[in-house]
């Protein structure tokens, strides 16, 4: 038995035409009938560091009977010069979360993987109190399971008070050790009660990491990292993959 929520999460390796950039992590978001990847939005592009990569890959399961069977499933950025994936912007300014469409007819028909749909989303009714245990699922540093190719877990909770921005941004704390790679991973919670729309993935998607946050006044040699993160809350998927 695999627990399925390795399944969601793609490791996502970028290029610039044959040249390898830059290794991040991702997951599938499924809507009606239409797949998305969802990662952080300076996988796709970052201006500051110079970071334009041409395409992404993911890595795709293949072989129901052997894990281990695995293949590189390269996604275009751009067509005709105009990008292909979709971001967010909001009164705050940009939000760090990045969507792209896959057609699923152009996937092996072979292909294993589990996708979050809008019933993961927190709704009003949920609770999600600060402390909260919390997974990020994804692949930092690039690091993982390189035979079965699967992701790894960080445990971590909720460090601010979850539906609040904090500092009016559109992220919510997380407290959790992260490394670079793991930007775009999936921030999860264990579902309470799952129900028939939840499938076989009983988890609650509550955000998408970004970075991890640090304090321009620390003292490199006397202070720690402050170990925590930013995580966009998930529900703009709603916005960024309407039709």
């Amino acid at each position: 038995m695999i627990d399925t929520i390795l399944l969601t999460a793609a490791r996502i390796c970028t290029f610039d035409h044959q040249r390898a950039l830059t290794n991040a992590s991702g997951f599938f978001f499924a809507r009606g009938d239409r797949l998305f990847v969802v990662t952080s939005r300076h996988v796709m592009r970052d201006k500051p560091s110079r970071h334009a990569p041409d395409r992404i890959e993911i890595e795709l399961h293949i072989d129901p009977a052997n894990m281990a069977g695995s293949t590189g499933f390269s996604i275009p950025l751009y067509r005709h010069g105009s990008r292909l994936w979709r971001q967010g912007l909001d009164a705050a300014g940009d939000i760090d979360v990045a969507v792209i469409e896959i057609d699923r007819g152009a996937l092996p028909p072979t292909t294993v993987y589990r996708a979050f749909t809008p019933a993961h989303l927190a709704g009003p009714c949920d609770s999600v109190e600060v402390g909260s245990s919390l997974l990020v699922v994804g692949f930092p540093l690039g690091f993982h399971d390189t035979l079965h190719h699967m992701p790894v877990v960080r445990q971590a909770v909720i460090a601010s008070s979850f539906g609040l921005r904090f500092k009016g941004e559109g992220y919510f704390l997380t407290d959790a050790r992260t490394h670079r790679g793991t930007s775009g991973a999936p921030v999860v919670m264990r579902l309470p009660r799952a129900t028939v729309a939840h499938g076989d993935l009983p988890w609650m998607l509550l955000g998408v990491h970004s970075a991890r946050l640090d304090v321009g006044t620390r003292d490199l040699e006397l202070d720690e990292a402050l170990g925590l993160n930013s995580a966009w809350y998930a529900d703009i998927l709603m916005t960024l993959t309407e039709a």
